[in-house]
């Protein structure tokens, strides 16, 4: 199946998460009006059957930047009918208002990773924490409007055997159907190795 992700909302995040390699800014620019037009386009001209529609996290707008998701979902549909969709989104500060424009939009999947253990969560993450991760995913399977609940984890950052364990017990129990877990290497190789685990 032809799939390919995008990232929405600008090249720089209003977070500056330690793992991560995208650009950190407190004044991000204003989200580009045309680019739920240009992400169709885009699926349309190659062909896509399955589109991951991923994004920083905008802590400068009100609703973290969910109505603008919420376009591209519509856009992309509009113009290619029969494609499925994964949302991988930020946690928009627990905002559930702001949860729900994306999830009436009904994607396919909804992604939010954990992305590490418990432990380390603290020194990784720069404002999301731990238990909110699991009470946004557990208030999106609640709501039915997503056929897959989904998130990750990444292993490498010195977190023990027994902390990944409870982390998938975690999600599991918090409504997830679906957990990855990429080995983390440094920003500088560029490159993640992952593996799928369907809980349902």
């Amino acid at each position: 199946i032809k799939t390919a992700t995008f990232l929405a909302l600008g090249k720089a995040c209003t977070r500056n998460c330690g793992f991560c390699d995208i650009d950190f800014t407190k004044t991000p620019k204003e989200p580009e009006i045309d680019e739920p037009e240009r992400i169709a386009g885009s699926v349309r001209e190659l062909g896509l059957k399955h589109v991951v529609i991923t994004m920083v996290a905008r802590d400068d707008l009100p609703d973290g930047g969910a109505f603008h998701i919420a376009k591209i979902i519509d856009e992309v549909r509009k113009t290619n009918p029969g494609v499925t969709i994964e949302v991988l989104t930020s946690d928009f500060q627990g905002n559930y208002k702001a949860i729900d424009q994306v999830l009436e939009k009904r994607p396919d999947i909804f992604n939010h990773n954990i992305e590490t253990v418990r432990e380390l969560s603290p020194r990784v993450r720069h404002k999301a924490t731990y238990d909110r991760t699991l009470e946004v995913l557990r208030y999106v399977k609640s709501q039915n409007k997503s056929s897959f609940v989904k998130s990750g984890i990444m292993v490498g950052l010195g977190e023990t055997k027994e902390q990944v364990q409870e982390t998938i017990k975690d999600l599991a129990e918090a409504g997830c159907d679906i957990i990855t877990i990429g080995h983390y290497l440094q920003a500088k190789y560029k490159k993640t190795y992952s593996k799928i685990f369907c809980l349902s």
